[in-house]
C-alpha cells in the first residue's frame, strides 16, 4: 500500500517555504500577504481534478499541492513470533 501526505509548497518573495496543509501556511502567512483567503485556496484545489496541475498563482505567491511519499511505519506492531 502507497502512503503518502499532503504538502503544500509556498513560494513568497522568492523564499520556499513547505507546509502539511493549507490551514498551517495561514498560521504564519495573512490571506493579505498571500493575495487570498483560505477557504478560496481549499475552494480552488477542491475543483481541480487529480491529473489537473495542483498549482495556484497570482501576483504575489506560488502555492503548489504534492504529495509526499513515506515509508510505511511498522512503529507499534508487535513482532510476530515463529513457532
Amino acid at each position: 500500500m502507497e502512503e503518502y501526505r499532503t504538502i503544500i509548497h509556498l513560494e513568497l518573495n522568492g523564499v520556499h517555504e513547505y507546509y502539511g496543509s493549507p490551514a498551517s501556511m495561514y498560521d504564519k502567512h495573512t490571506a493579505e500577504e498571500l493575495g487570498i483567503s483560505k477557504a478560496s485556496l481549499n475552494n480552488y484545489f477542491s475543483k481541480l481534478s487529480e491529473n489537473d496541475l495542483q498549482l495556484y498563482q497570482n501576483s504575489r505567491c506560488v502555492i503548489r499541492k504534492g504529495k509526499l511519499y513515506t515509508k510505511p511505519s511498522t512503529r507499534g506492531r508487535k513482532k510476530q513470533e515463529s513457532e
